[in-house]
């Protein structure tokens, strides 16, 4: 089986705060879902009946909302994925999504809130693959 991506190494944070980002930020989602959640990391989550990981994630999003909104953050775009037009033909992505936040502090902020981690399960089960790319605004 590849490699899967659904959470930040230590090395791939420091490497993000060495950036030094200063205002606003973006952080492209791209997500591959489960065909059934597993729950097996965070069991008491788990519904009483599997459903598929796209409905795990919309769980996820349902706890995640008040979070995002508290840390001053907010979903600036969610779409349907698909395969690439110019990008490996084996590759897909289930939703891709961008959040706007104020902040890198702002971000952390979110991230690691205790009570928004507590929901974090609906995400790890819900997802087959991910990638998370912060991106700073760039004018030509």
């Amino acid at each position: 089986m590849n490699q899967r991506y659904i959470e930040p190494t230590q090395e791939a944070g420091a490497e993000l705060f060495s950036r030094k980002v200063e205002g606003e930020m973006m952080m492209l989602n791209m997500l591959r879902f489960r065909d059934v959640a597993d729950y097996s990391t965070s069991p008491e989550l788990a519904p009483d009946e599997p459903i598929s990981g796209q409905e795990a994630y919309q769980k996820y999003m349902a706890h995640t909302a008040p979070f995002l909104q508290k840390s001053g953050g907010e979903l600036a775009f969610a779409g349907m994925g698909g395969k690439y037009l110019i990008g490996p033909d084996d590759q897909q992505w289930d939703l891709v999504i961008i959040v706007k936040q104020r902040s890198l502090a702002d971000f952390m902020a979110f991230a690691t809130d205790e009570e928004y981690r507590a929901g974090m399960g609906h995400r790890t089960a819900a997802l087959e693959d991910s990638r998370l790319l912060p991106m700073i605004e760039h004018q030509f």
